[in-house]
């Protein structure tokens, strides 16, 4: 399955670039994701909880940053997982690029996954919704914290510049778990409302 996304976030391509691939800023805004170890710089281990009505589903997994051009700004992350409780599997590769739009950026992340074991089972109309949901809460958290973290001043001079320094940056957001038995529930009713709205037309 392959999921396309793109967002514009106010802040510099390059700051942009840099924050995507900062695993210790990032992991934060992925839903239920917890880093248990930085391998090296392109490598890293992780957690990622699912909770489905009373059953949460865990993964343990590697990623790795297998592609980066700095230039360009673009990246290609791998990502494999296995459930800590059961058979199921989980793969993903994801290709991030950030380009220039106005006075900020705009990113766009293509991911293609499959899932295998319990997850699974939902089907594949609903495993895209709920994936896409996901990713938007992922990128809406990774705007707020790159444009809260922007400085209040173009530099470090001038007038009141001493006060701007001063002042606390706002705390970094975090993604709430992510609890596929209430997406799941929202998709489904859109789904039948879509219905009943066609019935009646």
């Amino acid at each position: 399955m392959q999921l396309e996304n793109s967002f514009s976030v106010g802040a510099p391509p390059d700051r942009v670039f840099a924050y995507l691939l900062d695993v210790n800023k990032i992991v934060g805004c992925v839903p239920g994701a917890e880093l248990s170890e930085v391998v090296d710089p392109n490598t890293f281990k992780g957690k990622v909880k699912v909770k489905v009505g009373p059953i949460t589903v865990a993964y343990n997994g590697t990623a790795r940053i297998v592609d980066r051009n700095e230039i360009e700004r673009t990246a290609t992350l791998e990502a494999e997982g296995r459930e800590t409780t059961g058979p199921g599997s989980a793969r993903a590769k994801a290709h991030m690029s950030v380009q220039p739009e106005g006075a900020g950026s705009m990113v766009k992340i293509v991911t293609d996954y499959s899932v295998a074991g319990r997850v699974a089972q939902f089907g594949r109309g609903v495993m895209e919704d709920v994936s896409r949901r996901i990713v938007n809460d992922m990128a809406a958290c990774i705007k707020s914290n790159v444009e809260a973290g922007e400085p209040a001043t173009g530099g470090a001079e001038g007038p009141g510049a001493s006060a701007a320094s001063a002042t606390p940056q706002a705390e970094a957001t975090t993604a709430k778990p992510v609890n596929a038995f209430g997406l799941l529930f929202s998709v489904l009713w859109s789904r039948v409302r879509a219905v009943f709205s066609r019935g009646s037309a």
